[in-house]
């Protein structure tokens, strides 16, 4: 009998010590720059700096987390970074736990430009400063430093391109995401440019894709059956952009033709191809946003002066340059 307990004692502490392993892996996910050797004690005297962007599973803000830990690293820095896959419910409640774990700065890129003002303010009560990345939050005033591309340029230069590629006009499906100002301000400036056109262009329908292929994919098909006239598709970033082309593929409509943002290596890689239905995408480059907003990040830790407004430029890529960037990888 005791050798029958002592066993279950065993057996007990077992389950113990292999739980424990399990919550100290969780804790170890969620800090991204930590390396096995970390203590807890330089941990807890380190810097601690957040990071929420609005899906990271979107390779776009995997590689812009990459350009700032290179950058943090450097300082031996602690970037604690959460996903929220695209719900900002969710965000805000990271945000509020990233509070209680002691970050200092946040790079801050929401999933709502407006629902994200709740966070704002427990950040700023909190005496947390915000970097808002790519995307503009709508209270911005409660931001210390914002960093992003020229995103309304990135749609004007996608409608000049247009305004060439067809002189006698078209009908456009828009795919856009009214939460995401980013995208906002792109479809403003596609739109501008084609209101500056002397031929007529008809915007025949635009929808919310939420930023996502998966929707995007789904939404095309059915506005190409629902309209046959459309001819151009004008998508807000190049996830959509890669699920109206893999739509109109499998449409077998080769008449249209497909505008990005963002310069990804899948839009890129469409590019090289002799068929692409893909005319070009505003590239932008979240390794270089990256890099400039973790030394604003480091400035404002070491009470230096920053840029309180960075616009980044963005340019065209397509058929004829493509090769010049690259396939496999972000510029």
């Amino acid at each position: 009998m005791k050798k029958r307990i002592m066993q279950i004692v065993a057996l007990l502490l077992i389950c113990v010590l292999a739980f424990c392993g399990c919550k100290k892996s969780d804790t170890k996910s969620e800090n991204s720059n930590l390396s096995d050797e970390d203590t807890e004690e330089e941990i807890d005297t380190r810097h601690k700096i957040g990071f929420s962007a609005i899906d990271m599973e979107n390779p776009y803000f995997i590689t812009l987390k990459n350009a700032v830990l290179e950058i943090l690293d450097e300082e031996k820095y602690a970037l604690i970074t959460k996903d929220p896959g695209s719900d900002p419910e969710l965000q805000n409640e990271q945000i509020e736990e990233m509070i209680e774990e002691g970050i200092e700065v946040i790079f801050l890129c929401p999933v709502n430009w407006e629902t994200i003002s709740e966070s704002l303010v427990k950040l700023k009560e909190a005496d947390v400063k915000i970097i808002n990345v790519d995307t503009q939050v709508k209270d911005i005033e409660y931001v210390d430093a914002y960093i992003g591309s020229d995103n309304e340029r990135a749609g004007y230069i996608c409608g000049e391109d247009l305004i060439q590629q067809r002189p006698d006009g078209g009908n456009v499906l828009i795919l856009e995401c009214p939460t995401q100002n980013s995208i906002n301000d792109r479809i403003m400036g596609f739109e501008k440019a084609l209101s500056s056109a002397d031929v007529g262009f008809e915007v025949v329908d635009r929808a919310d894709t939420n930023g996502e292929f998966d929707k995007a994919l789904d939404i095309t098909r059915n506005m190409l059956e629902n309209h046959p006239e459309i001819n151009v598709i004008m998508c807000g970033n190049d996830q959509i952009a890669v699920g109206a082309t893999t739509a109109a593929n499998l449409a077998e409509r080769k008449d249209i033709i497909i505008y990005g943002v963002d310069g990804s290596p899948d839009i890129k890689k469409e590019l090289v191809k002799a068929d692409t239905l893909i005319a070009g995408t505003a590239a932008q480059s979240p390794i270089n946003m990256g890099k400039e907003a973790a030394r604003i990040a480091i400035a404002m830790i070491k009470d230096k002066e920053y840029e309180k407004e960075t616009y980044m430029d963005v340019f065209m890529i397509n058929s004829k340059n493509v090769e010049m960037y690259g396939v496999d990888g972000w510029q």
